[in-house]
C-alpha cells in the first residue's frame, strides 16, 4: 500500500500542531490540541492519537503514515525521550518516542528539540536546500539552533549539542538567563530579552521615548518594534544593542564550523533593518579575516511561519524511513 506522507508533530508549551505532510514539503492538512490540558503523559498522547486520527480519516491518509517527526524542548534524538523539559508537566524523563509509535502501531518515531527541527525542515524544504553546512537560528521567546556539518545535524554525544543560545556573551555582570546560568546570549538576543533591554534602558536614561507611556513591566519586544518603525529614537537604540550582540556572536559561531550561511527565523527576525543592519556591521566587524574572502551568507527562513513548526518536524519522519524503532524508543540506522 502506498504510503506517501509523514506526520509532522511540534510539542510547544502551549499547543501541539501536527499535519500531514507530502514529499514535495505540503502540508495536507494540519490541526492543534493543547500541551498542558492532561497532568498524565499517557492520557495526553491518547488525545494526540485521537486529534491526528480525525484529521487522517478526513483527508484520505489512513495506513498512508510512512513516519512521524517530532519537534519538542529538551528532546533528545539519541534515546526518544525528553528529559527536564521545560514548560511540560510530565518530566523529567517522558519517553515520547516508545509512547508514540506504540500508540500509532509501531509506525517508526524520531524526535529532536524545536530548533534542531527547525534545521531540518530548512535543509528540506526551505534556504538551505543543497547545503551541507548552516546554522540555523531561531529568535523567538528564546533563542535555538541547529547546526548542520556535512549534511548532518550536530547532535553531540549525548544528543544536546548545539545550544548556542546559551553561550555567554556577556562575562561580567550578565543578566540572569532561564537556564539559570548568567549573560547568554537568550537573555539578550530573544524576544524576551529585548523586552529586558527597554526595561534596563527605561530605567537608566532619561530621554523621552514612546515606551514610556506603557508599564515597564508589560512592555514587549512588539511594543519596542512598533515605537522603532514610529521613529522612537530610544526603541531604535534597543535594536541597534540587540542586533550588535547576535552579529558578534554569529561571528563566533562561523570560527567553529565555517557553515556556508547562518539562518535566521521567528518573530524577531521579521524586524528588518532596525535588526539586521547593526547586525551585520558588527558580523562583519567581528569575522576573522579567514572567512571574509568566503563571507558566509545571513539570510531568512524560507519557511512559511504558520507551517514551519509541522514542516521542520515532519523532515524527522522521512529520516524514520531509513531507521528502525531501536529499544527505548530511539531510532537508531539501519544495518545493511
Amino acid at each position: 500500500m502506498s504510503k506517501p506522507y509523514v506526520l509532522g508533530v511540534d510539542i510547544g508549551g502551549t499547543n501541539t500542531v501536527f499535519g500531514i505532510v507530502d514529499a514535495r514539503g505540503h502540508v495536507i492538512a494540519s490541526d492543534s490540541i493543547k500541551t498542558r490540558k492532561h497532568a498524565n503523559f499517557d492520557d495526553y498522547v491518547a488525545e494526540l492519537h485521537d486529534g491526528v486520527e480525525r484529521l487522517l480519516n478526513a483527508n484520505d491518509a489512513e495506513d498512508k503514515i510512512q513516519g512521524i517527526g517530532m519537534g519538542a524542548p529538551n528532546g533528545n534524538y539519541y534515546t526518544g525521550e525528553i528529559l527536564n523539559p521545560p514548560n511540560l508537566p510530565w518530566g523529567p524523563v517522558i519517553p515520547l518516542a516508545e509512547k508514540v509509535s506504540k500508540a500509532f502501531g509501531g509506525i517508526p518515531v524520531a524526535i529532536t528539540n524545536d530548533a534542531n527541527a527547525a534545521a531540518l525542515g530548512e535543509m528540506t524544504y526551505g534556504a538551505a536546500r543543497g547545503m551541507k553546512d548552516f546554522i540555523m537560528i531561531t529568535l523567538g521567546t528564546g533563542v535555538g539552533s541547529g547546526i548542520v556539518v556535512n549534511g548532518q545535524l550536530v547532535y553531540g554525544h549525548d544528543g544536546f549539542a548545539g545550544e548556542l543560545g546559551h553561550v555567554i556573551v556577556k562575562r561580567n555582570n550578565g543578566r540572569v538567563c532561564g537556564c539559570g546560568r548568567t549573560g547568554c546570549l537568550e537573555a539578550y538576543c530573544s524576544a524576551t530579552g529585548v523586552a529586558r533591554t527597554a526595561r534596563e534602558f527605561l530605567e537608566i536614561r532619561t530621554e523621552p521615548s514612546a515606551l514610556r507611556d506603557l508599564q515597564i513591566e508589560d512592555i514587549t519586544s512588539k511594543d519596542v518594534y512598533d515605537a522603532a518603525v514610529a521613529g522612537d529614537k530610544l526603541a531604535k537604540e534597543i535594536f541597534e544593542y540587540t542586533g550588535t550582540i547576535l552579529g558578534q556572536a554569529m561571528a563566533d559561531m562561523v570560527a567553529f564550523s565555517s557553515p556556508q550561511a547562518i539562518i535566521l527565523f521567528g518573530g524577531l527576525a521579521k524586524s528588518g533593518e532596525l535588526l539586521m543592519r547593526p547586525l551585520k556591521e558588527a558580523f562583519d566587524k567581528s569575522l576573522l579575516p579567514i572567512f571574509k574572502e568566503r563571507m558566509p551568507k545571513i539570510i531568512l527562513s524560507e519557511l512559511k511561519e504558520s507551517d514551519a513548526a509541522v514542516l521542520g518536524a515532519s523532515a524527522l519522519g522521512w529520516e524514520a524511513k531509513y531507521h528502525y524503532e531501536a529499544p527505548g524508543g530511539a531510532i537508531a540506522p539501519v544495518e545493511d
